[in-house]
């Protein structure tokens, strides 16, 4: 996705508008927009960073991240793979316990997204806890930078 030729398209609506005043008002919007280039990239890649979030958080499963290639950003859907947890039994490698005291609006969305998948509430919450630490430590050990700017 090529966010300067939305810059540029920006810059020529603000010369066309500024057009319509005297020459001092033309080159005072021709300096604005020179200098709002920078200001306006960063606040378009906030846009899309809040747009993946928004997308995201409608996924069952994965993300919405957003990517530079040089200054140019790319919007990828990752899913996490994370194998099945499978039945939870009572052996010894499933032998810890947790109590765990959710609001009750948050319950219900847990066991609503459980039965969507059609397993366990524990099942459920055993396999998303896995998918997130499994994803954090996956973040640390590659080679590259996640997050947002601000301008």
């Amino acid at each position: 996705m090529q966010l300067d030729s939305h810059i540029q398209a920006i810059q020529q609506d603000l010369a066309a508008t500024a057009g319509l005043g005297d020459e001092a008002t033309a080159e005072a919007a021709r300096r604005l927009s020179e200098a709002l280039a920078s200001t306006l990239h960063l606040r378009l890649l906030d846009l899309l960073g809040e747009a993946a979030l928004e997308i995201g958080g409608q996924l069952e499963a994965g993300r919405v991240e957003v990517r530079l290639a040089g200054r140019d950003p790319e919007l990828v859907v990752v899913t996490d793979q994370v194998p099945d947890a499978g039945p939870i039994g009572f052996g010894e490698e499933h032998s810890g316990r947790i109590t765990l005291r959710l609001p009750e609006s948050l319950k219900v969305s847990v066991e609503a997204a459980a039965a969507r998948e059609g397993i366990s509430t524990n099942a459920w919450l055993v396999r998303t806890i896995a998918r997130m630490v499994d994803h954090r430590s996956s973040k640390r050990s590659r080679n590259r930078l996640q997050g947002y700017a601000q301008g």
